[in-house]
C-alpha cells in the first residue's frame, strides 16, 4: 500500500512519462489487462488514457489495478497511473521514498 509521499513521488515521475496504453471502445478487455501487465513488468509505472468510458474511469481503474495486482497511484483527468514494483530488487528502476 502506497502512502501519500510515495503517491506524490510516483505522480511526479509519471508526469514526465508518455501515455503507454489507451482504453477505448473495447473497454477493459482481457487483451488490455494482459497488455497492461506486460507494460507494468517492463516499466513499473504506466499511464493509461481513457478515450471511452470516461464516466466510469475510477471504477474501471480500480478493477484494472486489482486484475494486474498493481497499485492505482491516481486518476488525474482522463489518465490513470498504475505502479507495480519489479519482483527482482536488482531490476527495479524506481526506488520509492520511505516516508
Amino acid at each position: 500500500m502506497l502512502n501519500s509521499v510515495q503517491r506524490s513521488f510516483l505522480g511526479a515521475l509519471a508526469s514526465k512519462e508518455p501515455v503507454l496504453i489507451q482504453l477505448g471502445k473495447a473497454g477493459a478487455s482481457e487483451a488490455l489487462v494482459a497488455q497492461l501487465k506486460a507494460l507494468l513488468d517492463r516499466h513499473e509505472l504506466v499511464k493509461l488514457k481513457f478515450i471511452d468510458f470516461i464516466g466510469e474511469k475510477r471504477e474501471i481503474s480500480g478493477g484494472l489495478a486489482a486484475s494486474t495486482e498493481s497499485e492505482l497511484v491516481r486518476v488525474l483527468g482522463n489518465t490513470a497511473i498504475f505502479y507495480k514494483p519489479q519482483p527482482d530488487p536488482e531490476k527495479r528502476r524506481i526506488l520509492l521514498p520511505a516516508d
